[in-house]
């Protein structure tokens, strides 16, 4: 096929140069190309046509620099304004401006669909020079048919699904496995020392439990005293009135201070507590980090958990074990 050939037939197919006469002696002299995505001729026009061909949108565009009409096929679907202007900058190198503008004045975002774009008419701004863009009524789109789209999406993702679970959650495993691995190393050496300060609190805190026991013997042995031997029991009364009444006061304090009731096994985790972190000043041992990697641990071994699940792996779930009758 000659060039002639080639550009009477380009010519021929845009709409709006149909009635645009060629001769011979211009056809010897018209330089052109042919793009995957677009054509381009010499043969300007001063605006922007646009048309639809096999239900895509057609968009005539003089381009500044080499004087040319070029024709671009855009995708009303999969393709927006951004891609557009794209297109633009990378045909035409003194292209160094381009926005569009819809009949307000309002520009248009770079994300907005092709078939968003095309159901108004709008301004396409080109370096400094304005088109007004007339879309003629929407067509619908025979070879990007949304449904079918979708359709095609969701085979390939079930497909891709059954073809990779099982290699995904093996990988997955080892990571997990690994994560799991690192956490316990660089919580051994805090373990060792939580492990020694648990013995030391517990032990000061039995300490504390069995002062509380000797002091409340101590104090039935001295009022004994007194009441056999010292004094009598209508002299001692009044002092163990006194006394029982000083612990309720006490055990009101300590509901004050905790905003707890008290309770021997709550005033024993408290004074545990209570020493633990003391000692943990002294070997500074940061609880804070320690609770992190516990927590991070936990969470590992849950994932795990999930992951080895007999359902997440598509394995019949184990049958209940038979009770025996006695």
């Amino acid at each position: 096929m000659t060039g002639r050939k080639i550009v009477r037939d380009i010519c021929f197919r845009f709409q709006p140069l149909q009635q645009i006469i060629l001769k011979k002696k211009d056809l010897a002299v018209i330089p052109f190309r042919i793009s995957s995505a677009f054509y381009c001729t010499t043969s300007v026009n001063q605006g922007v046509t646009c048309h639809y061909r096999n239900g895509l949108p057609v968009l005539l565009v003089p381009l500044p620099s080499r004087q040319e009409l070029c024709q671009f096929t855009l995708k009303p679907i999969t393709e927006n304004v951004g891609d557009f202007i794209n297109h633009l900058k990378r045909e035409d190198g003194g292209v160094e401006t381009v926005a569009v503008y819809s009949n307000d004045g309002i520009k248009i975002a770079k994300s907005t669909s092709i078939d968003v774009l095309m159901k108004d008419n709008f301004q396409l701004k080109i370096n400094e020079n304005s088109f007004e863009v007339s879309p003629p009524e929407t067509v619908a789109a025979v070879s990007e048919d949304s449904t079918n789209l979708s359709d095609v999406k969701s085979m390939v993702y079930q497909l891709y699904s059954s073809l990779h679970v099982e290699e995904y959650q093996l990988n997955q495993e080892k990571k997990l496995v690994q994560q799991l691995e690192d956490l316990k190393l660089e919580l051994q050496p805090l373990e060792k020392i939580k492990l020694e300060l648990d013995i030391r609190a517990s032990k000061r805190t039995n300490l504390v439990i069995w002062g509380g026991l000797g002091y409340m013997a101590l104090q039935f042995g001295l009022l004994a005293r007194l009441t056999w031997w010292e004094y009598s029991w209508d002299i001692v009364e009044p002092i163990t009135y006194f006394v029982t009444y000083g612990s309720a006061m006490a055990l009101y304090s300590y509901y004050v201070l905790t905003k707890e009731d008290y309770t021997n096994p709550g005033a024993a985790d408290r004074q545990y507590l209570k020493f633990f972190h003391r000692f943990a000043k002294r070997k500074q041992l940061d609880i804070a980090t320690y609770n992190s990697l516990k927590d991070k641990v936990a969470q590992v071994e849950q994932d795990l958990r999930r992951l080895r699940d007999p359902l997440a792996l598509h394995l019949p779930i184990a049958p209940p074990l038979p009770q025996i009758e006695e």
